[in-house]
């Protein structure tokens, strides 16, 4: 399939590599990707005085070291510790100020993670909208959560909204998700209301009917995560792009 909405691979929280310093959604690794020529994927999730920020876990302890989530943290606090391992002493950004340092300078594929309630969900989607408004740069936004995508939209978000799905077979959604939750999602039923641009698919997922059905009628599918050539190499034929990381996919 030829699309043009993902030309190029897109780099798994920025190009990033712990080992050698470079710690995941921070300033270096999204540097790192742009040197590289590629798209940049990333997670935003929000702070307990409304502020998004650019963070992937919910629990703020694997990447900076504080105990509790981010969304009982203020901004301030979250933005002002460095991540572990950083060898730069990069410090979580807030949205404004990646999309300050990104300048529209490669793609981007923004991640909105699940809030907690409807409140959440909401400021998250309208302060992530504001910040978009002025952006002059190629960039669409994605989530797990279908409530999030008709959330952006209604504030205002014109460009491209990808949902985030899973096969939804495996036990780690015991739990979280009942089995009618968890059908709708793995079949995309939510289509009437999330009118999605394209789908952010599990590699184990890839082939699951409403994969194939929707990318036959020309939505885009982006394979995630995708950490060695064989697994590119496998995904590659049922997807348009990959989300990558620890290895050159070039």
């Amino acid at each position: 399939m030829t699309q043009t909405l993902f030309p190029r691979p897109i780099a798994h929280r920025g190009l990033h590599d712990k080992a050698a310093g470079v710690i995941e959604n921070s300033a270096t690794a999204f540097e790192a990707a742009i040197a590289g020529n590629f798209a940049i994927e990333c997670d935003v999730q929000l702070t307990a005085d409304g502020v998004p920020v650019v963070f992937h876990d919910d629990s703020m302890e694997r990447l900076i070291g504080l105990p509790g989530a981010v969304a009982d943290a203020g901004s301030a606090q979250v933005t002002t510790t460095p991540l572990l391992g950083s060898t730069a002493g990069d410090c979580p950004q807030t949205f404004a100020a990646f999309l300050a340092q990104i300048a529209g300078r490669t793609l981007l594929q923004i991640e909105l993670k699940q809030q907690r309630d409807a409140a959440g969900t909401q400021t998250l989607a309208r302060t992530v909208a504001e910040g978009l408004a002025t952006y002059a740069g190629p960039v669409t936004v994605e989530s797990f959560d279908p409530t999030l995508l008709t959330a952006i939209r209604a504030h205002g978000f014109t460009g491209p909204r990808g949902i985030i799905t899973y096969g939804y077979d495996k036990p780690e959604w015991n739990g979280k998700l009942t089995a009618a939750q968890r059908f709708a999602l793995r079949h995309l039923l939510h289509w009437p209301q999330t009118l999605f641009d394209f789908i952010s698919c599990h590699d184990e997922a890839l082939e699951l009917p409403a994969i194939k059905f929707w990318r036959a009628l020309g939505k885009p599918v982006t394979a995630w995560t995708i950490r060695t050539q064989s697994q590119a190499d496998t995904a590659r034929p049922h997807a348009d792009q990959i989300v990558f990381e620890g290895f050159d996919p070039a």
